[in-house]
């Protein structure tokens, strides 16, 4: 169980930049700002923020690798949500940082508290979907009733795992075009769902309760909480290792933090992990910080007389 004492033990010094700044700054973070913005409202320099997102990305990974274990679930959906760094795969060139292209974020949740699992930033192949599902299949301490997409990498990947002790189901679903839509207007709006279709894979799972639909809705969050995750706009990581630290850092606030509006308590709470509801700035001292950078003036560019 966590309670405040454990939350202390994770604390690490206090440095130069006040504590208040740096809850500031997160809680910017995981409320959607972008970085620029955040140097603008708190007015510290861009390094300083990326230094404590990576600071506190780090501390909030051993933080939910530490805390969230044995979990008792009936029912976890899994899905991956798709984003990208430094460019769009169809843009990558070979000039550019490894790590660049597409990324996607596989996420295993818990249908009752609504928690969080596991999760893994990588590609969409076999590899990371076996890693993935070892990882979940590790914090669980019961046999489970799993639902997946239809992606086929988790066939494989989900026997290697739980060696059949499981009760495993996908769900396909179904997308077709609406009719009088022109090619520029499906751009922006989602593919209408025509149907779905439920298949037994391993065990006795039941129908009733194969969705995706939970996973599904914390996908949104996560787009709503993390500015790279944004759609259609120029926001989006430069660095794969920065993108996984904002993951993580939204995690475990939306675990530990975040009331969950249909339980009227956090999702750690609802799955017994802790007895009360964490804030900013338990966050905030999981990592320190060095002293703090006034945010300086853009940088202009000289004017060319032609």
């Amino acid at each position: 169980m966590l309670d405040r004492s454990s939350i202390i033990s994770y604390l690490r010094p206090m440095n130069a930049l006040p504590i208040e700044k740096r809850t500031q700054i997160i809680k910017l973070l995981v409320e959607g700002n972008s970085i620029r913005a955040i140097t603008r409202i708190a007015d510290v320099s861009k390094n300083t923020v990326i230094k404590l997102l990576v600071d506190t990305g780090q501390a909030c990974q051993k933080f939910h690798n530490a805390q969230v274990r044995n979990v008792k679930s009936k029912r976890v959906q899994c899905d991956e949500i798709w984003s990208f760094c430094y460019a769009k795969a169809k843009n990558v060139t070979q000039e550019m940082r490894e790590g660049s292209g597409d990324v996607w974020t596989w996420t295993a949740l818990d249908a009752d508290s609504k928690l969080i699992v596991s999760w893994l930033v990588g590609d969409r192949e076999a590899t990371s979907a076996s890693e993935f599902m070892y990882d979940v299949a590790d914090r669980l301490s019961n046999r489970v009733q799993l639902t997946t997409d239809g992606h086929k990498a988790y066939l494989i990947a989900v026997e290697k795992a739980f060696d059949n002790d499981i009760d495993f189901a996908q769900l396909v679903k179904m997308y077709g075009g609406s009719e009088g839509t022109s090619e520029q207007e499906k751009k922006y709006s989602p593919a209408v769902c025509t149907g779905c279709k439920k298949t037994r894979i391993t065990g006795d799972p039941h129908f009733k309760f194969v969705s995706t639909s939970y996973v599904e809705r914390a996908n949104l969050t996560m787009r709503m909480h993390m500015r790279r995750f944004t759609r259609l706009t120029n926001a989006f990581s430069k660095k794969i290792e920065n993108h996984g630290y904002a993951v993580a850092l939204h995690f475990v606030y939306y675990n530990f933090c975040k009331i969950h509006t249909s339980l009227s308590i956090t999702p750690a709470m609802q799955a017994g992990l802790t007895k009360r509801v964490m804030n900013i700035e338990d966050i905030a001292n999981l990592a320190p910080i060095g002293a703090p950078k006034k945010r300086g003036n853009y940088r202009k560019k000289d004017k060319v007389s032609i």
